[in-house]
């Protein structure tokens, strides 16, 4: 059974750092694209960042832009993104994400393959 696990989440202060890992089940992912996904309450699922299967694209929202790196190491199959300079605003439920693709974009529908979010609180 496909599974991608996301875990790293928890309460920090602004301008401390966290790194989120989703490890995924199945050799076969080493083939898609990835991309990290965050839910705040009362507002809809906002694209954070993509990684083409290769790790050689990369893709960020303007609004962590500098801030956040996207990478992965397909050996252990595993995602990873690294948070700098956290914000209040970065308050999120964050999920890691997999396209049945070896690119994709910034849509969730594009992504076939989610885990079961991870919560990130930043506090001022």
């Amino acid at each position: 059974q496909v599974q991608l696990v996301d875990s790293g989440g928890g309460l920090v202060q602004a301008g401390d750092s966290l790194r989120l890992s989703c490890a995924a089940s199945g050799r076969t992912f080493i083939n898609y694209a990835m991309a990290w996904f965050r839910q705040a309450p009362g507002k809809e699922r906002e694209f954070v960042a993509s990684i083409n299967w290769s790790g050689g694209e990369k893709y960020y929202a303007d609004s962590v832009k500098g801030r956040f790196t996207i990478s992965r190491d397909n050996a252990k199959i595993t995602l990873y993104l690294s948070m700098n300079s956290l914000k209040p605003e970065d308050t999120a439920v964050y999920y890691c994400a997999g396209a049945r693709a070896p690119s994709s974009d910034g849509d969730f529908r594009s992504y076939t393959y989610w885990g079961r979010g991870t919560q990130v609180t930043v506090s001022s």
